[in-house]
């Protein structure tokens, strides 16, 4: 370690894993949610080699990372409010210490780190708020999936019984008056597309979120000189020792 600097503990090995996880679950349900939108990738395959169960494969795929989302999302809401290492939901209720933050945050980030009047050691009311947003885009691509999931049972029966299709309706239905709401069609009546296309455009959102997400620890890492970037591998970053 550099001379005047400490290590600071900033991510458990829990909340690591389940970040290493969810990139790759990502990856997964963008690459089978867009065929399974538009099959793209058949279309340079020659006809006679198609494997005929492609689509059903991407839907397993799409379907298991889903799943996966599921469980990492029950996780982080658990720590989010219970952790023992830290309880991010105080840093996003709207007292005026963290209201103060956030906007330090931001005014530091968009003058380019000439002005920073914050205490970057631990995690801000800035960052901890862009990440409920990212869980909470999440949360609403899980619910409009099982709805488009459960669409699939058009007479509420399935492979294990009526109960399972019941139980997805009752927890998913709503989504279609959102996203009848969302995409302006309620004069017409709520229907599945509606929630297709709230499901498609909530993933550009993600990935939206995605690519600012990596630019920010990037230009944190050049400015601050902390080490941001290396929480995500080693769960620490750097800060000075006579940091206030």
């Amino acid at each position: 370690m550099k001379a005047g600097y400490k290590q600071v503990k900033r991510m458990t090995g829990m909340m690591r894993s389940i970040h290493f996880v969810n990139i790759i679950s990502m990856i997964v349900a963008v690459i089978t949610g867009l065929y399974i939108a538009d099959p793209y990738y058949q279309a340079f395959i020659a006809e006679d080699a198609v494997d005929k169960y492609v689509m059903a494969w991407n839907r397993w795929g799409h379907f298991i990372v889903a799943i996966i989302f599921d469980v990492t999302s029950i996780i982080v809401a658990y720590l989010f409010f219970f952790s023992r290492f830290e309880k991010p939901y105080k840093k996003v209720i709207p007292t005026k210490r963290n209201i103060v933050d956030f906007f330090e945050v931001l005014l530091n980030l968009l003058t380019l780190n000439r002005r920073k009047k914050f205490d970057s050691t631990h995690s801000d009311s800035f960052n901890t708020v862009y990440f409920a947003i990212f869980h909470l885009l999440l949360a609403w691509m899980l619910f409009t999936g099982l709805q488009l999931y459960v669409h699939v049972f058009p007479h509420g029966e399935s492979s294990i019984g009526a109960w399972w299709p019941w139980i997805l309706h009752f927890a998913t239905d709503w989504t279609l008056v959102v996203s009848s709401w969302m995409v302006g069609t309620t004069a017409t009546g709520v229907n599945i597309m509606d929630v297709r296309i709230s499901h498609h455009l909530t993933m550009w959102l993600l990935l939206a979120w995605v690519a600012f997400h990596i630019y920010y620890q990037i230009w944190r890492t050049i400015f601050w000189k902390e080490g941001d970037i290396a929480i995500a591998v080693g769960g620490s970053k750097f800060v000075k020792e006579n940091k206030a």
